[in-house]
Formats: C-alpha cells, structure tokens, sequence
C-alpha cells in the first residue's frame, strides 16, 4: 500500500491539525478515513467543511464543535495561504559533493529548529555535514510512517541512509531499532536552532570523540599514536 506523502502535503496537513488544536496524526488518520491513502495535495483540495466534519466524527475521529474551525482547516488543507515558508529552504546537493562528510537527522516539529521527539515529531529534517560545510538536503515528513504496523521501525527507515539522529527524547526500544538501522541516536533535550547543533557537529569532526569516530569509519585520536608505533615497530 503506497503511504508516502509530498512534503507540501504533509505541510498543508500540520498546519490544517494546529488549526484544529489536535495532532497531525489524529488529522492524518481521520483524513485517511475519508480521502483514502496516499493523501496528496489534489485529495485534500477536494476535501470541504462537510467531509471535514465527518472525518472528525467518524467511528474513532476527534469531534470539532467549532464550525469556524473546520472552515479554516480546510482552506488549509486547499492551500489558501500556505507559501511553506514554515518549513526551511533546502541547499543545493549532489551524491558525492562532500567528500569527507556524514549525514545527520534531527527530529523537528517547526521550521528549522531541533525540537521533535522521535515517535511523535512532524518531520526529519536532514543535513550533510563537513567540518568546513553543512548543507540542509531533505526535509522528510513523519506522517506515512503513522500507517506502519511499527511506526518506529518505519520512522527508523526513514532516516536510514543517515549516520547520526538527534532528538530532545527516544525510548529504549525506539532506539535499538534506531541502531539495528545503523544510525547513532543522540539526546539533546534543550529545544534551539538545528543549525546551531549542526554547526557543534561540524567543530567534532576533526577531532572526534570515540562514538563519533566510529559513525566516521575511522580510528579514534586516542588510538591514532598506538597506531602509529605498531607501524614503526
């Protein structure tokens, strides 16, 4: 069953959800009810006040008493005066441009901040990271990962091509199933800027510490010396 969803969608879909006071998932699933998945941008340009109501009353949906709400929900979920310009500008890339460099997710729930645990936030936003560069390559909704029969094995795969994840908070089992990915899973539980975290990676790796070292491929500094005399011995 193909769950995926267009970032402009899963725009269209939070902001519709902040409206409404409930969570994207919430929204997500009574939508899916209704429209039938994938949800697109040309499905939830179809959806009006009526269907909308439905949804929210439906067998296991969230009932919305406002009907001013709903009206503003919807001109949402058309696209009335959502330019995206909530969700950050993505830099130039290429496999291959940055030779060198890692691959690091961060979990976020508005704009370009840090600020997503990682069962619930709205979005992976993904940087590729050099000690002389940092480039912002995808921003990947969390919404189809809600239809998972495990979401976090599914929001783990999502981000499966990256080497280190960073999140205010994750679970036990949410994070062995982040390492059986391959990915090393980091709490940072203060919310700030991602660029801000980004840019204390990048001042890591040219001197990185022993867990860092091994996302790299490369030996430890503390080791490097033992090395070296095992060469020369």
């Amino acid at each position: 069953m193909n769950t995926s969803i267009t970032r402009e969608a899963a725009l269209r879909i939070g902001l519709a959800a902040r409206a409404l006071n409930v969570s994207p998932r919430e929204l997500t699933l009574a939508l899916a009810e209704k429209l039938d998945l994938p949800l697109s941008e040309t499905k939830l340009s179809t959806c009006s006040v009526e269907v909308l109501r439905e949804a929210m009353d439906g067998e296991g949906g969230i009932c919305v008493a406002e009907k001013e709400d709903l009206k503003n929900a919807v001109r949402l979920l058309w696209g009335d005066g959502v330019s995206g310009s909530e969700l950050p500008p993505l830099d130039a890339y290429a496999e291959g441009d940055m030779p060198g460099s890692i691959r690091l997710a961060c979990a976020s729930n508005h704009g370009e901040m840090l600020d997503g645990h990682f069962g619930s936030c709205e979005r992976f936003l993904i940087y590729q990271v050099s000690a002389t560069e940092a480039r912002l390559i995808a921003v990947r909704p969390t919404l189809e990962t809600e239809y998972a029969e495990d979401k976090n094995v599914a929001r783990a795969a999502l981000i499966a091509d990256c080497d280190v994840l960073y999140v205010q908070s994750i679970g036990g089992p949410a994070a062995a199933k982040v390492i059986r990915a391959q990915v090393h899973p980091v709490k940072l539980p203060l919310p700030g800027p991602a660029r801000a975290s980004v840019a204390r990676l990048q001042t890591s790796l040219a001197s990185p510490p022993p867990w860092l070292a091994r996302v790299m491929g490369i030996a430890p500094p503390s080791l490097k010396r033992f090395e070296t005399e095992d060469e020369n011995a």
